[in-house]
Protein backbone atom coordinates (compact mmCIF):
# COMPACT_ATOMS: atom_id res chain seq x y z
CA UNK A 1 0.00 0.00 0.00
CA UNK A 2 1.30 3.45 -0.97
CA UNK A 3 2.12 5.98 1.76
CA UNK A 4 2.43 9.70 1.15
CA UNK A 5 4.76 10.20 4.11
CA UNK A 6 6.45 8.20 6.91
CA UNK A 7 4.62 7.42 10.12
CA UNK A 8 6.66 9.94 12.13
CA UNK A 9 5.60 12.88 9.93
CA UNK A 10 2.62 15.04 10.89
CA UNK A 11 1.23 16.72 7.76
CA UNK A 12 -0.32 19.48 9.89
CA UNK A 13 2.92 20.34 11.70
CA UNK A 14 4.93 20.07 8.50
CA UNK A 15 2.52 22.29 6.57
CA UNK A 16 2.51 24.93 9.31
CA UNK A 17 6.30 24.89 9.62
CA UNK A 18 6.79 25.42 5.88
CA UNK A 19 4.10 28.12 5.88
CA UNK A 20 5.76 29.86 8.83
CA UNK A 21 9.12 29.67 7.06
CA UNK A 22 7.61 31.25 3.96
CA UNK A 23 6.11 34.06 6.04
CA UNK A 24 9.53 34.75 7.53
CA UNK A 25 11.09 34.63 4.07
CA UNK A 26 8.56 37.19 2.85
CA UNK A 27 9.82 39.55 5.53
CA UNK A 28 13.11 39.70 3.65
CA UNK A 29 11.94 39.12 0.07
CA UNK A 30 10.09 41.32 -0.70
CA UNK A 31 9.50 42.90 2.74
CA UNK A 32 12.88 44.46 3.48
CA UNK A 33 13.60 44.77 -0.24
CA UNK A 34 10.76 47.25 -0.73
CA UNK A 35 11.23 48.83 2.69
CA UNK A 36 14.86 49.66 1.96
CA UNK A 37 14.08 50.54 -1.65
CA UNK A 38 11.46 53.03 -0.50
CA UNK A 39 13.07 54.53 2.58
CA UNK A 40 16.36 55.44 0.88
CA UNK A 41 16.88 58.39 -1.45
CA UNK A 42 16.01 57.73 -5.09
CA UNK A 43 19.60 57.26 -6.21
CA UNK A 44 20.18 54.49 -3.62
CA UNK A 45 16.97 52.52 -4.17
CA UNK A 46 18.32 49.93 -6.64
CA UNK A 47 21.51 49.46 -4.65
CA UNK A 48 19.58 48.84 -1.42
CA UNK A 49 17.37 46.22 -3.06
CA UNK A 50 20.27 44.49 -4.82
CA UNK A 51 22.26 44.23 -1.59
CA UNK A 52 19.24 42.62 0.08
CA UNK A 53 18.72 40.04 -2.66
CA UNK A 54 22.45 39.24 -2.67
CA UNK A 55 22.49 38.55 1.06
CA UNK A 56 19.42 36.30 0.86
CA UNK A 57 20.97 34.20 -1.91
CA UNK A 58 24.43 34.04 -0.32
CA UNK A 59 23.18 32.83 3.06
CA UNK A 60 21.09 30.03 1.54
CA UNK A 61 24.08 28.51 -0.25
CA UNK A 62 26.27 28.80 2.85
CA UNK A 63 23.51 27.37 5.04
CA UNK A 64 23.01 24.10 3.17
CA UNK A 65 26.74 23.52 2.57
CA UNK A 66 27.98 24.04 6.13
CA UNK A 67 26.08 26.65 8.17
CA UNK A 68 23.04 24.67 9.36
CA UNK A 69 25.19 22.01 11.00
CA UNK A 70 27.33 24.70 12.65
CA UNK A 71 24.25 26.24 14.24
CA UNK A 72 22.20 23.13 14.99
CA UNK A 73 24.47 20.10 14.72
CA UNK A 74 26.89 18.12 16.88
CA UNK A 75 29.16 20.22 19.12
CA UNK A 76 32.74 20.64 17.98
CA UNK A 77 35.14 19.60 20.76
CA UNK A 78 38.33 20.78 19.10
CA UNK A 79 39.16 23.14 21.98
CA UNK A 80 37.54 21.39 24.95
CA UNK A 81 35.17 18.54 25.73
CA UNK A 82 32.94 20.58 28.04
CA UNK A 83 32.21 24.09 29.23
CA UNK A 84 31.89 27.03 26.86
CA UNK A 85 34.76 26.03 24.56
CA UNK A 86 33.18 22.62 24.07
CA UNK A 87 29.70 23.98 23.43
CA UNK A 88 29.87 27.11 21.29
CA UNK A 89 29.74 25.81 17.69
CA UNK A 90 28.65 22.77 15.73
CA UNK A 91 30.70 20.67 13.32
CA UNK A 92 30.27 21.98 9.73
CA UNK A 93 28.56 19.70 7.23
CA UNK A 94 26.31 19.67 4.18
CA UNK A 95 22.66 18.61 4.18
CA UNK A 96 22.08 17.95 0.49
CA UNK A 97 21.76 14.16 0.33
CA UNK A 98 18.39 12.41 0.13
CA UNK A 99 18.61 11.14 3.72
CA UNK A 100 19.67 14.53 5.03
CA UNK A 101 16.75 16.26 3.34
CA UNK A 102 14.01 13.69 3.90
CA UNK A 103 15.01 12.20 7.24
CA UNK A 104 13.30 13.22 10.47
CA UNK A 105 14.55 16.51 11.88
CA UNK A 106 16.54 16.15 15.08
CA UNK A 107 15.82 18.44 17.99
CA UNK A 108 18.68 20.64 19.32
CA UNK A 109 20.68 19.03 22.11
CA UNK A 110 19.31 21.11 24.99
CA UNK A 111 15.70 21.17 23.80
CA UNK A 112 13.28 19.27 25.98
CA UNK A 113 10.07 18.03 24.42
CA UNK A 114 8.68 15.64 21.83
CA UNK A 115 10.47 14.64 18.63
CA UNK A 116 9.90 16.88 15.65
CA UNK A 117 7.28 15.61 13.22
CA UNK A 118 8.72 17.02 10.00
CA UNK A 119 11.80 16.35 7.86
CA UNK A 120 15.16 18.03 8.24
CA UNK A 121 14.61 19.95 4.99
CA UNK A 122 11.73 21.78 6.68
CA UNK A 123 13.80 22.62 9.77
CA UNK A 124 16.76 23.68 7.64
CA UNK A 125 14.67 26.03 5.50
CA UNK A 126 12.88 27.45 8.52
CA UNK A 127 16.20 28.22 10.18
CA UNK A 128 17.65 29.53 6.91
CA UNK A 129 15.14 32.37 6.64
CA UNK A 130 16.12 33.41 10.18
CA UNK A 131 19.80 33.28 9.23
CA UNK A 132 19.15 35.26 6.03
CA UNK A 133 17.22 38.13 7.57
CA UNK A 134 19.96 38.85 10.13
CA UNK A 135 22.63 40.30 7.80
CA UNK A 136 19.83 42.00 5.84
CA UNK A 137 18.81 43.82 9.01
CA UNK A 138 22.47 44.68 9.64
CA UNK A 139 22.60 46.08 6.10
CA UNK A 140 20.31 48.91 7.19
CA UNK A 141 23.23 50.44 9.09
CA UNK A 142 25.53 50.78 6.07
CA UNK A 143 23.19 51.61 3.21
CA UNK A 144 24.38 54.42 0.96
CA UNK A 145 28.11 53.58 0.94
CA UNK A 146 28.86 49.85 1.34
CA UNK A 147 30.71 48.37 -1.63
CA UNK A 148 28.55 45.74 -3.35
CA UNK A 149 31.65 43.66 -4.19
CA UNK A 150 32.70 43.55 -0.53
CA UNK A 151 29.20 42.89 0.79
CA UNK A 152 28.88 39.33 -0.56
CA UNK A 153 32.11 37.88 0.93
CA UNK A 154 31.46 39.73 4.18
CA UNK A 155 27.97 38.23 4.48
CA UNK A 156 29.40 34.79 3.78
CA UNK A 157 32.02 35.12 6.52
CA UNK A 158 29.77 36.89 9.01
CA UNK A 159 26.96 34.33 8.70
CA UNK A 160 29.47 31.47 9.00
CA UNK A 161 31.29 32.79 12.04
CA UNK A 162 29.14 35.27 13.96
CA UNK A 163 25.59 34.04 13.34
CA UNK A 164 26.26 30.33 13.74
CA UNK A 165 28.01 30.81 17.08
CA UNK A 166 25.18 32.93 18.46
CA UNK A 167 22.62 30.42 17.17
CA UNK A 168 24.39 27.37 18.56
CA UNK A 169 25.05 28.90 21.98
CA UNK A 170 21.39 29.83 22.53
CA UNK A 171 19.28 27.72 20.16
CA UNK A 172 21.40 24.73 19.17
CA UNK A 173 21.92 23.34 22.65
CA UNK A 174 25.13 25.22 23.37
CA UNK A 175 26.52 26.79 26.51
CA UNK A 176 23.86 29.39 27.30
CA UNK A 177 20.98 27.09 26.40
CA UNK A 178 22.38 24.53 28.84
CA UNK A 179 22.23 27.12 31.62
CA UNK A 180 18.64 28.13 30.93
CA UNK A 181 18.97 31.22 28.72
CA UNK A 182 16.08 31.43 26.26
CA UNK A 183 15.37 33.39 23.10
CA UNK A 184 12.01 32.43 21.68
CA UNK A 185 12.58 33.64 18.12
CA UNK A 186 15.75 35.70 17.93
CA UNK A 187 15.76 38.85 20.03
CA UNK A 188 19.39 38.06 20.80
CA UNK A 189 20.47 35.73 17.99
CA UNK A 190 19.01 37.93 15.25
CA UNK A 191 18.19 41.45 16.36
CA UNK A 192 20.79 42.20 19.02
CA UNK A 193 23.46 40.62 16.84
CA UNK A 194 22.35 42.60 13.76
CA UNK A 195 22.13 45.87 15.70
CA UNK A 196 25.58 45.56 17.25
CA UNK A 197 27.24 44.30 14.06
CA UNK A 198 25.56 46.98 11.98
CA UNK A 199 26.79 49.70 14.32
CA UNK A 200 30.35 48.38 14.17
CA UNK A 201 30.14 48.10 10.38
CA UNK A 202 28.87 51.67 10.09
CA UNK A 203 31.82 52.88 12.18
CA UNK A 204 34.39 50.91 10.16
CA UNK A 205 33.01 51.72 6.69
CA UNK A 206 32.51 55.37 7.54
CA UNK A 207 29.60 57.77 7.03
CA UNK A 208 27.55 58.53 3.95
CA UNK A 209 28.16 61.68 1.96
CA UNK A 210 27.27 64.77 3.96
CA UNK A 211 24.43 65.69 1.61
CA UNK A 212 22.89 62.23 2.03
CA UNK A 213 22.92 62.70 5.79
CA UNK A 214 21.42 66.19 5.57
CA UNK A 215 18.68 65.33 3.06
CA UNK A 216 17.59 61.89 4.25
CA UNK A 217 14.17 61.78 2.59
CA UNK A 218 12.45 58.52 1.54
CA UNK A 219 11.78 58.27 -2.19
CA UNK A 220 8.54 56.27 -1.81
CA UNK A 221 6.68 56.18 1.51
CA UNK A 222 4.10 53.79 0.06
CA UNK A 223 6.86 51.22 -0.47
CA UNK A 224 7.92 51.75 3.13
CA UNK A 225 4.39 51.05 4.39
CA UNK A 226 4.18 47.87 2.29
CA UNK A 227 7.53 46.69 3.62
CA UNK A 228 6.63 47.36 7.24
CA UNK A 229 3.24 45.70 6.74
CA UNK A 230 4.96 42.58 5.42
CA UNK A 231 7.20 42.61 8.46
CA UNK A 232 4.25 42.86 10.85
CA UNK A 233 2.26 40.00 9.35
CA UNK A 234 5.35 37.98 8.45
CA UNK A 235 6.26 38.02 12.13
CA UNK A 236 3.40 35.56 12.67
CA UNK A 237 5.69 33.00 11.06
CA UNK A 238 8.70 34.33 12.95
CA UNK A 239 7.21 33.75 16.40
CA UNK A 240 4.39 31.36 15.55
CA UNK A 241 6.76 28.84 13.98
CA UNK A 242 9.23 28.53 16.81
CA UNK A 243 7.39 26.00 18.98
CA UNK A 244 7.85 23.70 15.91
CA UNK A 245 4.32 22.36 16.40
CA UNK A 246 0.96 23.82 15.40
CA UNK A 247 -0.16 23.93 19.04
CA UNK A 248 -1.28 26.27 21.79
CA UNK A 249 2.15 27.87 22.21
CA UNK A 250 2.16 28.91 18.54
CA UNK A 251 -1.27 30.50 18.93
CA UNK A 252 -0.27 32.38 22.08
CA UNK A 253 2.95 33.57 20.47
CA UNK A 254 1.10 34.95 17.44
CA UNK A 255 -1.44 36.80 19.59
CA UNK A 256 1.25 38.18 21.92
CA UNK A 257 3.28 39.33 18.91
CA UNK A 258 0.46 41.36 17.44
CA UNK A 259 -0.64 42.69 20.83
CA UNK A 260 2.83 43.92 21.79
CA UNK A 261 3.31 45.50 18.36
CA UNK A 262 0.00 47.36 18.51
CA UNK A 263 0.82 48.70 21.97
CA UNK A 264 4.36 49.70 20.98
CA UNK A 265 3.11 51.53 17.89
CA UNK A 266 0.53 53.54 19.82
CA UNK A 267 2.96 54.30 22.66
CA UNK A 268 5.47 55.57 20.08
CA UNK A 269 2.82 57.81 18.51
CA UNK A 270 1.90 59.08 21.97
CA UNK A 271 5.52 59.99 22.68
CA UNK A 272 5.65 61.87 19.38
CA UNK A 273 2.71 63.99 20.53
CA UNK A 274 4.04 64.43 24.07
CA UNK A 275 7.44 65.61 22.84
CA UNK A 276 5.96 68.10 20.39
CA UNK A 277 6.54 66.09 17.22
CA UNK A 278 4.11 65.13 14.49
CA UNK A 279 3.41 61.38 14.22
CA UNK A 280 4.79 60.62 10.77
CA UNK A 281 4.65 57.24 9.07
CA UNK A 282 8.41 56.67 9.24
CA UNK A 283 8.39 57.40 12.95
CA UNK A 284 5.39 55.13 13.51
CA UNK A 285 7.09 52.38 11.50
CA UNK A 286 9.96 52.50 13.98
CA UNK A 287 7.46 51.98 16.79
CA UNK A 288 5.96 48.95 15.04
CA UNK A 289 9.39 47.41 14.50
CA UNK A 290 10.39 47.97 18.12
CA UNK A 291 7.26 46.14 19.26
CA UNK A 292 7.96 43.24 16.92
CA UNK A 293 11.58 43.00 18.02
CA UNK A 294 10.83 43.45 21.72
CA UNK A 295 8.35 40.57 21.85
CA UNK A 296 10.48 38.24 19.73
CA UNK A 297 12.56 36.70 22.56
CA UNK A 298 9.51 36.49 24.83
CA UNK A 299 6.52 35.64 22.60
CA UNK A 300 5.70 32.18 23.96
CA UNK A 301 7.15 32.64 27.44
CA UNK A 302 4.98 35.54 28.62
CA UNK A 303 1.22 35.93 28.91
CA UNK A 304 -0.80 38.73 27.33
CA UNK A 305 -0.19 41.12 30.21
CA UNK A 306 3.52 40.56 29.84
CA UNK A 307 3.24 41.26 26.10
CA UNK A 308 1.51 44.59 26.81
CA UNK A 309 4.16 45.52 29.38
CA UNK A 310 6.97 44.72 26.95
CA UNK A 311 5.29 46.87 24.31
CA UNK A 312 5.10 49.86 26.65
CA UNK A 313 8.60 49.49 28.12
CA UNK A 314 10.50 48.65 24.94
CA UNK A 315 8.79 51.35 22.90
CA UNK A 316 9.47 54.00 25.53
CA UNK A 317 13.12 53.07 26.11
CA UNK A 318 13.97 52.80 22.42
CA UNK A 319 12.08 56.02 21.59
CA UNK A 320 14.28 57.99 23.96
CA UNK A 321 17.42 56.14 22.88
CA UNK A 322 16.75 56.93 19.23
CA UNK A 323 15.86 60.57 19.81
CA UNK A 324 18.20 61.52 22.64
CA UNK A 325 20.94 58.93 23.25
CA UNK A 326 21.82 59.29 19.57
CA UNK A 327 23.07 62.80 20.36
CA UNK A 328 25.91 61.64 22.63
CA UNK A 329 29.11 59.74 21.99
CA UNK A 330 29.74 57.22 20.57
CA UNK A 331 26.34 57.12 18.88
CA UNK A 332 26.44 60.61 17.38
CA UNK A 333 29.82 59.84 15.80
CA UNK A 334 28.56 56.82 13.84
CA UNK A 335 26.31 57.13 10.79
CA UNK A 336 23.90 54.23 11.34
CA UNK A 337 21.77 54.88 8.24
CA UNK A 338 18.44 53.48 9.47
CA UNK A 339 19.15 53.45 13.21
CA UNK A 340 19.41 49.65 13.36
CA UNK A 341 21.32 49.75 16.64
CA UNK A 342 18.22 51.29 18.25
CA UNK A 343 15.24 49.56 16.64
CA UNK A 344 16.91 46.13 16.59
CA UNK A 345 19.92 46.23 18.91
CA UNK A 346 18.43 48.04 21.88
CA UNK A 347 14.95 46.58 21.31
CA UNK A 348 16.35 43.04 21.13
CA UNK A 349 18.39 43.52 24.30
CA UNK A 350 15.46 45.01 26.23
CA UNK A 351 13.14 42.27 25.03
CA UNK A 352 15.57 39.55 26.07
CA UNK A 353 16.06 41.04 29.53
CA UNK A 354 12.32 41.51 29.96
CA UNK A 355 11.88 37.76 29.52
CA UNK A 356 13.68 37.52 32.85
CA UNK A 357 11.13 39.93 34.32
CA UNK A 358 7.83 38.68 32.87
CA UNK A 359 8.36 35.00 32.00
CA UNK A 360 5.27 33.07 33.13
CA UNK A 361 6.02 29.43 34.07
CA UNK A 362 2.44 28.53 33.15
CA UNK A 363 3.05 29.49 29.51
CA UNK A 364 4.36 26.16 28.24
CA UNK A 365 6.01 25.40 24.94
CA UNK A 366 5.60 21.62 25.27
CA UNK A 367 3.07 20.13 27.67
CA UNK A 368 4.12 16.97 29.49
CA UNK A 369 1.90 13.92 30.01
CA UNK A 370 1.49 12.04 33.27
CA UNK A 371 4.65 12.39 35.34
CA UNK A 372 6.50 14.25 32.56
CA UNK A 373 6.98 17.91 33.41
CA UNK A 374 5.79 20.64 31.08
CA UNK A 375 8.49 22.75 29.40
CA UNK A 376 8.48 26.49 30.04
CA UNK A 377 10.89 29.30 30.79
CA UNK A 378 11.92 29.68 34.42
CA UNK A 379 9.75 32.12 36.40
CA UNK A 380 10.54 35.78 35.79
CA UNK A 381 11.00 38.33 38.55
CA UNK A 382 7.27 39.16 38.72
CA UNK A 383 6.60 35.45 39.29
CA UNK A 384 9.22 35.13 42.01
CA UNK A 385 12.33 33.98 40.10
CA UNK A 386 15.67 35.67 39.40
CA UNK A 387 17.75 32.95 37.74
CA UNK A 388 16.15 33.52 34.33
CA UNK A 389 17.08 37.21 34.40
CA UNK A 390 20.66 36.36 35.35
CA UNK A 391 21.19 34.09 32.37
CA UNK A 392 19.35 36.42 30.03
CA UNK A 393 21.86 39.08 31.03
CA UNK A 394 24.89 36.85 30.52
CA UNK A 395 23.65 35.64 27.13
CA UNK A 396 22.95 39.19 25.98
CA UNK A 397 26.40 40.40 27.03
CA UNK A 398 28.01 37.54 25.14
CA UNK A 399 26.09 38.30 21.94
CA UNK A 400 27.12 41.96 22.16
CA UNK A 401 30.79 41.18 22.74
CA UNK A 402 31.10 38.38 20.17
CA UNK A 403 29.16 40.21 17.48
CA UNK A 404 31.17 43.42 17.92
CA UNK A 405 34.65 41.91 18.03
CA UNK A 406 34.11 39.31 15.30
CA UNK A 407 32.42 41.82 12.98
CA UNK A 408 35.30 44.26 13.35
CA UNK A 409 37.88 41.56 12.55
CA UNK A 410 35.94 40.22 9.56
CA UNK A 411 35.50 43.69 8.09
CA UNK A 412 39.21 44.36 8.38
CA UNK A 413 39.94 41.00 6.78
CA UNK A 414 37.65 41.62 3.81
CA UNK A 415 39.01 45.15 3.52
CA UNK A 416 42.50 43.77 2.90
CA UNK A 417 41.31 42.42 -0.45
CA UNK A 418 38.26 44.51 -1.44
CA UNK A 419 37.51 48.13 -0.50
CA UNK A 420 34.65 48.14 2.00
CA UNK A 421 33.55 51.58 0.94
CA UNK A 422 32.13 52.47 -2.45
CA UNK A 423 34.25 54.85 -4.48
CA UNK A 424 33.59 58.54 -3.91
CA UNK A 425 32.74 58.96 -7.59
CA UNK A 426 30.09 56.24 -7.47
CA UNK A 427 28.73 57.59 -4.20
CA UNK A 428 28.11 60.91 -5.91
CA UNK A 429 26.13 59.23 -8.70
CA UNK A 430 24.46 56.29 -6.96
CA UNK A 431 22.51 53.50 -8.63
CA UNK A 432 23.38 54.35 -12.22
CA UNK A 433 27.10 54.12 -11.48
CA UNK A 434 26.81 50.93 -9.44
CA UNK A 435 24.12 49.01 -11.30
CA UNK A 436 23.57 50.74 -14.63
CA UNK A 437 20.01 51.94 -14.05
CA UNK A 438 17.82 53.79 -11.57
CA UNK A 439 14.53 53.07 -9.88
CA UNK A 440 12.45 55.80 -11.58
CA UNK A 441 13.98 56.56 -15.00
CA UNK A 442 12.97 60.00 -16.29
CA UNK A 443 12.43 61.40 -19.80
CA UNK A 444 12.72 57.99 -21.42
CA UNK A 445 10.63 55.84 -23.78
CA UNK A 446 9.82 52.19 -23.15
CA UNK A 447 13.34 50.98 -23.94
CA UNK A 448 14.70 52.98 -21.01
CA UNK A 449 17.40 55.16 -22.58
CA UNK A 450 18.50 58.23 -20.59
CA UNK A 451 17.65 61.66 -21.91
CA UNK A 452 19.66 62.68 -24.96
CA UNK A 453 21.04 59.20 -25.74
CA UNK A 454 20.22 57.94 -29.25
CA UNK A 455 17.84 54.99 -29.53
CA UNK A 456 19.73 52.59 -31.80
CA UNK A 457 16.48 50.98 -32.94
CA UNK A 458 14.95 54.20 -34.27
CA UNK A 459 17.98 56.44 -34.74
CA UNK A 460 16.19 59.19 -32.83
CA UNK A 461 17.25 61.09 -29.77
CA UNK A 462 15.03 60.35 -26.78
CA UNK A 463 15.23 64.00 -25.72
CA UNK A 464 14.07 65.74 -28.89
CA UNK A 465 12.50 63.03 -31.02
CA UNK A 466 14.63 64.20 -33.98
CA UNK A 467 17.11 62.06 -35.89
CA UNK A 468 20.38 61.74 -34.02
Amino acid sequence: MWQAYPTWLSPGDNAWQMTAATLVGLMSVPGLVVLYGGVMQKRWSINSMMLTFAAFATVLIMWVLWGFKMGFGTPWHGLASSGFLGNFIGIPGEILGHKAEQGQAAIPLATLGPAFKFPQATLAYFQFVFAAITPILMLGSVLGRINFKAWIPFVLLWSSIVYTVDAFCIWGGGFFAQHGAVDYSGGYVIHLSAGVSGFVAAAVVGPRLQRDREIDAPNNVAMVSIGVGLLWLGWNGFNGGDPYFAGASASAAVLNTNLCTAVAFLVWVAWDYLTGRKPGLISGANGMIVGLVGITPAAGYVNGWGAIAIGVIASTLVYFALNYLSRVRPFRNVDDTLGVVYTHGFAGLFGGLLVGIFADPNMVVYRGLGKTASVAAQPGVVHGGFNQLKWQFFAGMFVIAWSAVATFILLRLVGLFIPLRMSEENMEIGDTAEHGHEVYPSDIPSLGFPSGVPDVATGRSTASGTPA
